[in-house]
């Protein structure tokens, strides 16, 4: 009878893929563990923030110079680190966030600056702009309005392509509020496929030359001699030497006999 083989199982096969010196796994390993990284930096951001996105990049012009393009700005949900505050309430208590200098109009400014999708449009990258004040008069949608600290007018009547006028920024539109940035780091996210197409570039090469140097350390050690074979080598040709010398006093001899 034919003994029927064991299937192999799970954890063996991971590890006979961990062990693997097929270059297609090491570029497999290098990507899981790149994604396993950002997956583990991404639950620790949405663990702090209570949101997601926990980062944006500032894309416009619109909140200079209190953020500039490039900025990278980390979110947190509206009621986390205490409550969101607009400019009117930030006025009467002092409060207010990346508020360095006025606005375009030369006003010194206040409250938060918030994270919203205009009128909870997700098809459309959200707007980084200050909340100015709550709005609930004579509407049956009360909401925020909003400003960017470069522009001329608030948000509310500008029209946008697909959506329409945007609207007060109902509560459950915001994404959160900006805590705090981090200059030009936002230049990555803004050309996030670049940025991947180079570092997926990164690892090929990078697999391609740590191949080339163990090739050539193997190729090495096997063009090495033993010791044991360099000892063989010098007596052997020691008695040759010592040969060629007994002929040489042979042919002395030969020519003395000749003087004879």
């Amino acid at each position: 009878m034919k003994t029927q083989r064991r299937p192999i199982g799970i954890p063996t096969r991971v590890k006979r893929f961990l062990e693997s010196d097929d270059p297609k796994a090491g570029w497999v390993k290098d990507a899981l563990w790149v994604i396993g990284v950002v997956a583990g930096i991404a639950l620790l951001l949405f663990l702090a923030s209570g949101t997601w996105p926990a980062v944006v990049a500032v894309e416009s012009e619109s909140m200079v110079p209190n953020m500039n393009v490039g900025d990278l700005v980390f979110v947190a949900a509206a009621d986390r680190y205490g409550e969101l505050t607009s400019w009117e309430e930030g006025e009467s208590t002092g409060y207010v966030k990346f508020g360095d200098s006025p606005d375009r109009q030369g006003n010194t400014v206040y409250g938060d600056v918030i994270i919203f999708r205009p009128n909870g449009d997700d098809s459309v990258h959200p707007i980084i702009h200050r909340a100015v004040s709550w709005y609930d008069v004579n509407t049956t949608a009360p909401g925020y309005i909003t400003k960017g600290d470069n522009n001329p007018s608030i948000d509310q009547g500008h029209y946008i392509t697909g959506i329409g006028l945007i609207q007060p920024v109902q509560k459950e539109w915001i994404v959160g509020k900006a805590i705090f940035k981090i200059p030009l780091v936002g230049y990555f996210p803004l050309h996030i496929v670049e940025f991947a197409i180079v570092i997926i570039i990164l690892m090929v090469v990078w697999e391609w030359y740590s191949r080339r140097r163990e090739a050539e350390r193997a190729a090495g050690k096997e063009d090495t001699p033993s010791p044991s074979g360099e000892k063989k080598g010098s007596a052997s040709s020691g008695k040759k030497k010592s040969g060629s010398g007994k002929n040489g006093s042979g042919s002395g001899k030969k020519s003395s006999g000749a003087k004879k």
